[in-house]
């Protein structure tokens, strides 16, 4: 059985832009499909959701347009004893609404200056729209959505994406609404998080409970104002920071937000107790970069040793006379950047820091079996990064222990997406899990759900699940497992 609803859209028919057609193709239509053809064998002890967020935009932008400007659209594939289903659901927030009932773009996106959007707006930024499309998570049992540059967190069924409505928090949201990347702890059920502005203190950090009460909210205080887009946590600790790269405060005057890379100053990485005050938060320096995404943290004697992804290069130059296009998608391309894991060890007691490169191998958006999280951990599946541009060529597993890595590329025009990792029922060992991505063959127009075996990822996929219609790239991705 499939089932569809069409949206209207007014995007120009053959069009060229390369974050809105090809891989980046955006999608007008909400599938519910059951009928689906399965190549292979789905493992009956999978149970539980696969959500993945992506860019969708309806209506031509306002000037330029950036991909992380797209509509939130949530994908989902349910598996239940070896059945299949899957769903894809734009995200209803305010701002999707309101442009769908105005027939056109009502706010300036990420390469514009704010004032050339048409209504008020939020986010860091301000006056933009909160497009929720960039991270999903499940807490307290609710898919929440949310946008990198701050804003609103929206709820959905995770296993309709039925629309729930925006988080509250029982009244207690914070007006500067939410950054890019929420953490759940799932020992304690809690949900970690931070947000950012342009005006003092610069930055919160919170913690919710299990039952979605804000229990805990302080300001960290920063020299101005920053673009933090990721955080990592231990049982005792969460890990914020202050990266070098950041908006030009004097451009900021004129309403101009552009980024500057200031190379000699060191990042900053902040270490406060899960429920500490502002003033128990730790400053550590380290080697200047910017880290987009981190990959795990956990202490060890006296340290805290956090793993992410260090970039030699956070503002890659381009050539005088390159096309605004090349200047503004250059953040996109990780392989101008030169995106490695890495790994820094701060020391509670001394203030000594020690970091390193963890591997040569260019790559991000690292994935790890969830119930290591915050604890010492051995493997990371991160992306086999598109050379030049912002899609996925397949995945490579690392074992931080031993520094061996495993690669399995998807194909010739094949790209897929950020892969999370289901543990296997009675699972005992760290990658005794099945590993789930979305594939999308630009050639062939079609998508397909793939199951790989974390211990034989070279054998191939175990399981290929077609989809109604080719998606679109994206972002961020998660699994929830069912109770059985």
């Amino acid at each position: 059985m499939t089932t569809h609803l069409t949206y209207a859209s007014n995007l120009p028919v053959g069009d060229a832009h390369p974050y809105r057609s090809g891989a980046w193709q955006p999608q007008t239509v909400e599938h519910t499909s059951r009928d689906l053809h399965v190549d292979g064998v789905i493992p009956r002890d999978l149970n539980g959701v696969y959500l993945r967020n992506t860019e969708n935009p309806l209506f031509e932008s306002i000037g330029r347009y950036h991909p992380f400007d797209g509509d939130g659209m949530i994908h989902m594939m349910s598996f239940c004893d070896g059945e299949v289903e899957y769903r894809n659901r734009f995200v209803q927030t305010d701002g999707l609404r309101a442009e769908i009932d105005a027939k056109q773009a009502l706010w300036a996106g990420l390469a514009e200056p704010p004032s050339r959007s048409l209504r008020d707006g939020k986010c860091a930024r301000t006056q933009m729209k909160d497009a929720s499309s960039t991270d999903v998570v499940v807490h307290a049992g609710v898919a929440i959505s949310s946008f990198y540059q701050c804003g609103d967190l929206y709820r959905l069924d995770p296993h309709t994406l039925d629309d729930l409505g925006k988080e509250s928090w029982g009244g207690a949201f914070p007006s500067a609404g939410v950054s890019a990347h929420t953490k759940v702890d799932e020992r304690t059920g809690e949900l970690l998080f931070f947000n950012y502005q342009t005006t003092a203190p610069f930055m919160h950090y919170g913690v919710v409970s299990p039952q979605r009460e804000l229990v805990h909210y302080v300001p960290i205080e920063l020299p101005g104002a920053r673009l933090p887009h990721d955080m990592a946590f231990t049982p005792n600790y969460s890990i914020l920071n202050d990266c070098p790269l950041f908006w030009d405060a004097e451009l900021m005057t004129r309403g101009i937000y552009a980024t500057r890379y200031h190379g000699d100053m060191p990042m900053r990485i902040g270490i406060i107790p899960r429920y500490g005050q502002s003033a128990e938060i730790r400053w550590f320096e380290c080697r200047p970069t910017f880290v987009l995404h981190w990959i795990n943290a956990w202490e060890e004697g006296d340290e805290v040793v956090v793993d992410g992804y260090f970039e030699d290069d956070p503002s890659p130059r381009v050539a005088t006379d390159s096309t605004i296009e090349a200047r503004m998608f250059r953040f996109l391309d990780l392989h101008s950047m030169k995106s490695r894991p890495y790994r820094w060890r701060f020391n509670m007691r001394t203030g000594a820091v020690r970091e390193g490169y963890l591997s040569d191998t260019i790559t991000e958006f690292g994935m790890i079996n969830q119930a290591f999280a915050g604890l010492a951990y051995r493997y990371v599946y991160s992306v086999v990064p598109t050379k030049g541009m912002f899609t996925f060529d397949g995945l490579i597993k690392h074992d931080v222990q031993t520094g061996h890595e495993e690669v399995v590329l998807f194909g010739d025009g094949v790209i897929g997406s950020e892969t999370v990792v289901a543990p296997k029922s009675g699972a005992v060992d760290e990658d005794d899990a099945w590993l789930i991505t979305f594939t999308s063959d630009v050639d062939r127009d079609e998508s397909h759900c793939v199951i790989f075996d974390a211990v034989a990822m070279s054998e191939g996929p175990v399981a290929r699940v077609r989809l109604p219609e080719r998606i679109s790239s994206g972002t961020h991705a998660c699994w929830a497992a069912t109770s059985r």
